[in-house]
């Protein structure tokens, strides 16, 4: 647990408990872990202020695949005792998960460049 009370080892957003283990790996892209519970996404370590929650709005199949088409993509606080409604700093709706990742990602870089 650090300073601020909060173990990040183990947080809880929106009905979802993010347990890491010292030895757990995590999917990554751009160097941040990259967390999946059913339609959702995380993106963004959840130790910083913020990460990326990706919303997977409708899919279309490709052979025996779905691929992601609407997905929202909302840039949230990560800290617990902050309100929902306060909680969203950006949202914006993307077509594909590339394009969803990319905009998450330079919306974290730029919120921690500007609150460093």
């Amino acid at each position: 647990m650090c300073l601020c009370g909060i173990d990040h080892n183990i947080l809880q957003r929106e009905g979802v408990v993010f347990m890491k283990k010292p030895n757990d790996k995590f999917l990554t892209y751009k160097g941040k872990p990259l967390l999946r519970k059913g339609k959702v996404l995380y993106y963004g370590d959840m130790t910083e202020e913020v990460v990326a929650m990706l919303t997977v709005e409708s899919s279309i199949k490709f052979k025996d695949i779905d691929l992601s088409e609407t997905i929202y993509v909302k840039l949230i606080l990560t800290d617990p005792t902050v309100s929902v409604e306060d909680m969203i700093i950006k949202s914006s709706v993307r077509k594909g998960l590339f394009d969803a990742l990319d905009i998450a990602s330079i919306w974290i870089e730029r919120f921690n460049k500007r609150y460093a």
